[in-house]
């Protein structure tokens, strides 16, 4: 009989298991079929429990309730979070655009003119994030940035990664540095008054990419980040950016992002990373810049949401949405429309913007001291309806102004 055949085969895979001869001769009457497979099962079992990853202890109760309370302060219902970590470099393009010098007061002051807004702006904003710079900055009142932030019931968070690398041996594909220090950087921002941290991995898609390599890679740097910043206290806010470069179609970038952020969970998971404690900053799946065919809000929510139900654990908080290039209006409609989709969403689905937060407040600006009160009202005003966009409430009214409705893509964009 097959079983006979199998079990005079050398067992050679499990120690401590016992091993027939190699002869064909059918086993001793003496041998139990059933006895036999109950020694195979307690082998395995024991062989697998000695190999099985243990979760050392790493953070304590009260640690993971601090991180806790962060992330969900921070991703209140309807607030999001202001991104203005923003590079020198990238500063540079930006005032450029209104024909404003980029120096150090230069920026100050519009991120002054951001920060110092009418403090009804944390009824929908629950964080910012800072560049370093910007941190030892001080407002016009004097007072440093984070204070005036904390003041507003704000949390205050830091930009922490270094910037992107390429992948030897990829189509131009890269992965992010900064973990050399990275312990000593966040121990030194928690002390400044700094709660969560954000890093940006970048992955593309063209007919060869994202390579398998790449979403390795990023995950795991991502992961490593992540254990690293609640090891010191800060919320990490885990950011795998697809780019919206290409011709590619709506199902092609839903594919990728649940191949990426599948990679992203798993490599979470490996490090013993307290979700709880963490906040999620994905793409919205969107169509390629360059493709021809145009996709609805609705098309574009559904395959978000879809996305995120079979790869991000419920455990997350909040999903905080990058903006990707999309115009201001199109940001808002987009996540209105993935706040209203019929299907269950255990984490609250928001807002974590840069350009699509401040375009319109640049725009009013343009570098002028008697233009501070329309710029701040510029962006409480959108800051308002992304508000009520993470609560599917935003109902365009048909008058959204240019600056809007401009597209703030950037080819292969880099902060």
């Amino acid at each position: 009989p097959p079983a006979q055949v199998l079990l005079t085969r050398p067992i050679v895979f499990l120690a401590g298991v016992p091993r027939p001869a190699t002869s064909r001769a059918p086993p001793p009457a003496s041998w139990s079929w059933i006895a036999v497979i109950d020694s195979i099962s307690s082998h395995a079992n024991m062989f697998i429990s000695s190999r099985m990853t243990h979760q050392f202890p790493s953070l304590s109760t009260e640690q993971k309730k601090a991180l806790s309370d962060i992330a969900q302060r921070i991703v209140a219902p309807g607030k999001g979070i202001l991104a203005a970590d923003e590079s020198t470099g990238t500063m540079a393009k930006r005032l450029q655009k209104i024909n404003v010098e980029n120096t150090e007061e230069n920026r100050r002051t519009f991120r002054d003119i951001l920060f110092s807004s009418d403090a009804s702006m944390s009824t929908c904003v629950g964080g910012v994030i800072f560049f370093h710079e910007t941190l030892y900055q001080k407002s016009n009142s004097g007072k440093l940035f984070p204070q005036v932030i904390k003041d507003k019931g704000i949390v205050v968070g830091i930009k922490v990664d270094k910037g992107t690398a390429g992948l030897n041996g990829t189509d131009g594909e890269t992965t992010t540095q900064g973990l050399d220090g990275l312990s000593e950087r966040c121990a030194q921002y928690k002390k400044d008054g700094c709660d969560f941290a954000k890093w940006r991995c970048v992955l593309k898609i063209s007919d060869s990419c994202p390579s398998a390599l790449a979403i390795a890679e990023n995950a795991n740097v991502l992961a490593r980040y992540a254990s690293i910043c609640q090891q010191n206290g800060l919320v990490p806010i885990v950011e795998p950016e697809i780019l919206p470069d290409g011709d590619h179609d709506l199902q092609r970038c839903q594919y990728v992002t649940e191949k990426v952020l599948a990679a992203v969970y798993k490599a979470l998971s490996d490090h013993h990373v307290y979700l709880e404690g963490t906040l999620l900053k994905p793409n919205m799946v969107t169509a390629g810049h360059a493709c021809t065919k145009k996709f609805t809000p609705q098309q574009v929510a559904m395959a978000t949401v879809s996305a995120l139900r079979r790869t991000v654990p419920a455990a997350v908080p909040g999903i905080c949405f990058l903006s990707g290039g999309q115009s201001e209006e199109e940001a808002s409609i987009n996540l209105s429309a993935i706040n209203q989709v019929p299907l269950h969403r255990p984490w609250k689905l928001t807002f974590s913007y840069g350009r699509a937060l401040q375009a319109s407040s640049l725009a009013a600006w343009q570098g002028k001291a008697e233009n501070r009160a329309a710029a701040q009202e510029a962006f409480c005003k959108r800051a308002k309806i992304n508000g009520l966009a993470s609560k599917g409430e935003y109902n365009p009214s048909g008058s959204a102004d240019q600056a809007s409705m401009q597209s703030l893509y950037t080819a292969s964009y880099v902060y």
